[in-house]
């Protein structure tokens, strides 16, 4: 029961993170440290990335009717605008897939610790509050899907890959940051973000599932579905949130989360721990 209750608050903690620009992998890996799952070590490096499987079930959901490219309607049954977001968004993917496929160990190795997880959450929250003012008075010049160049998609698939890189970036931060910099109005670039996420977070999870297999056992499985199935619930909350919190506000509070939370971790494990 109660490494039940704790896939429970790992699911929560999931859904919320996985979509504002905080990170995901980085609040996992540090809600590990204080909420201890009683599993292996490999079946917890898998739990962490395949648990997201959920959040993306609440994109597919929630934006279905943009995302299935598909139409007895359109002339070959092919909604053209959406068949090149899929292509845009297939380029936006590739570096990403590309390093966490050749580098997926090394990465973790180097890099999922907490010194470059408080760096990370830093550095992208005055990153955030610096292009938030920065942009205050610019006016967008991408304001729907349909906008988004094949330029656009390589840089923000740029942003994603330092995100697939350093835990605690946050792959939805890094995406928006990335499109904000470049002109993309803000509910487009979250938009984008949240289709971004399907394959990388499929690919993500199917990496992680070839590596480490399925779970072994009965409570594993358990364990695993309950965060999923949490994490879907809290992604749905929290996506219809951010999409209506975006239309009038900005990204700086989530920036100074960050910093606050980035000099929290290393004052934890640095000075306590």
């Amino acid at each position: 029961m109660i490494e039940f209750l704790k896939a429970i608050l790992f699911g929560v903690v999931e859904g919320i993170t996985e979509w504002l620009p905080i990170s995901s992998t980085g609040h996992l890996i540090l809600l590990n440290e204080f909420v201890n799952l009683n599993v292996r070590d490999e079946f917890f490096s898998m739990f962490e990335v395949v648990i997201q499987l959920g959040a993306i079930l609440a994109v597919v959901v929630l934006f279905w009717n943009q995302l299935w490219p598909f139409s007895k309607k359109e002339k070959y049954y092919i909604k053209q605008d959406t068949f090149m977001m899929w292509i845009k968004i297939i380029v936006a993917c590739l570096p990403a897939a590309i390093i966490g496929i050749l580098f997926d160990d090394v990465i973790e190795d180097l890099f999922y610790n907490y010194q470059v997880i408080a760096l990370a959450l830093i550095v992208f929250g005055i990153a955030f509050i610096i292009i938030e003012n920065y942009n205050h008075k610019r006016k967008p010049h991408i304001n729907s899907l349909t906008e988004i160049t094949f330029n656009a998609a390589i840089i923000i698939g740029l942003f994603q890959l330092i995100a697939a890189v350093f835990p605690g970036t946050s792959r939805s931060g890094a995406t928006i940051l990335g499109a904000i910099l470049i002109g993309v109005s803000r509910s487009v670039a979250a938009e984008f973000t949240f289709f971004l996420a399907v394959p990388v977070m499929f690919g993500a999870s199917l990496l992680k599932l070839v590596k480490y297999g399925l779970p072994a056992t009965g409570m594993e499985v358990i364990i695993l579905l309950t965060g999923m199935i949490v994490a879907f619930v809290v992604s749905v909350i929290v996506i219809k949130f951010l999409m209506s919190y975006i239309k009038k506000h900005d990204f700086k509070i989530f920036g100074w989360y960050r910093i606050v939370l980035g000099i929290l971790v290393l004052l934890f494990f640095g000075l306590i721990k």
